[in-house]
């Protein structure tokens, strides 16, 4: 079986991964052992072809390794898949596709539907649960009208508008692990149930002041917070959220510096991304690898199809640029 922790570096992925054949059998050890199953059926003991696909005996259907994962049907050399699950593993704030690009040695569209394919496997896991302290708070992403041609700007949009902009909530557990998701809107029935759903009964939650969270305590939460409008940020030493907005701190550098904009078709991917980057911040880049490339290897449903055509160019951006967010200053 491989060591994932001989994987400290891209230069050590590069010289274990040096060609198709050791990627293949990396793919085929991680996924199945020395116990071949059939994707299809289910069944063991499936035989090996001399082309080195596999034929199970009982449904007679012939796979390969790649069958029913990532990267299933793909043109490209497993080393660069790999390359790519690397580097977006271990980058502390990620990596653009245009980075890919030039790492990988393929054009830029291929790059970006790579890291989207590969983004898809850092969805969030809704049974997971946060107790004891939660912290919460949303964010806003988007409509910087400053950015925008003078007649171009939409008015009314300071605040907690969301005319131009998407909102997302998120909850932190102290000391823990973050939940983030884009919402349609930040008004209590839509967060309230959120909150419920993820944050265990019984435990505390401290907040900002905003009247979004005014029945946390009918639900069963002890509810304490703090009036930012008033500046105040932290109460007792311990009633703050400055864990959430730290979370929230952390993913506008990575939009800001790396990515520059997000479509809002794929911010949740963005959002999963930063979250899965939050929650393993403890561990090494290897440690982070080996977990991508376990989920890499695991029965993979692309439902949402991601297609090449539909990557828009920089002029189709400027022509349409209310489809997307400019967080950055756009040249």
């Amino acid at each position: 079986m491989i060591n994932f922790s001989y994987f400290n570096s891209v230069i050590a992925v590069i010289k274990y991964f040096h060609n198709e054949e050791t990627c293949k059998q990396a793919l085929i050890e991680a996924r199945w052992g020395d116990d071949v199953v059939c994707p299809h059926c289910g069944k063991h003991h499936c035989t090996r072809r001399k082309d080195g696909r596999f034929r199970c005996n009982g449904c007679k259907h012939n796979f390969s390794c790649l069958t029913g994962t990532v990267f299933e049907n793909t043109k490209l050399p497993l080393q660069k898949w790999f390359i790519a699950m690397y580097l977006i593993s271990s980058h502390k704030k990620g990596v653009s596709s245009c980075q890919i690009e030039r790492d990988c040695d393929v054009t830029q569209k291929t790059a970006w539907f790579m890291l989207h394919k590969l983004r898809s496997l850092y969805a969030q896991n809704d049974g997971i649960a946060l107790r004891g302290t939660v912290e919460m708070d949303e964010m806003y992403l988007g409509g910087r009208e400053t950015n925008k041609h003078e007649n171009k700007r939409t008015e009314g949009t300071q605040g907690r508008s969301t005319k131009t902009k998407t909102p997302i909530f998120g909850m932190v557990q102290r000391n823990g692990n973050v939940v983030a998701m884009k919402v349609s809107d930040t008004k209590g029935a839509t967060i309230i149930p959120i909150v419920s759903q993820f944050v265990e009964n019984g435990s505390t939650t401290y907040t900002d002041e905003a009247c979004i969270y005014n029945k946390l305590s009918e639900s069963g939460y002890e509810h304490l917070f703090v009036n930012h409008g008033k500046r105040e940020y932290v109460r007792a030493n311990e009633i703050h959220t400055n864990g959430i907005e730290g979370f929230w701190a952390h993913f506008k550098r990575v939009v800001f510096s790396t990515y520059h904009c997000v479509s809002k078709d794929y911010l949740q991917r963005y959002i999963d991304e930063q979250v899965y980057r939050w929650n393993t911040r403890n561990n090494d880049a290897s440690y982070r690898f080996a977990d991508m490339f376990k989920k890499a290897c695991s029965v993979f449903a692309y439902t949402d199809v991601l297609s090449l055509s539909s990557v828009i160019d920089v002029a189709a951006w400027k022509a349409k640029h209310d489809r997307y967010y400019w967080v950055g200053k756009v040249a």
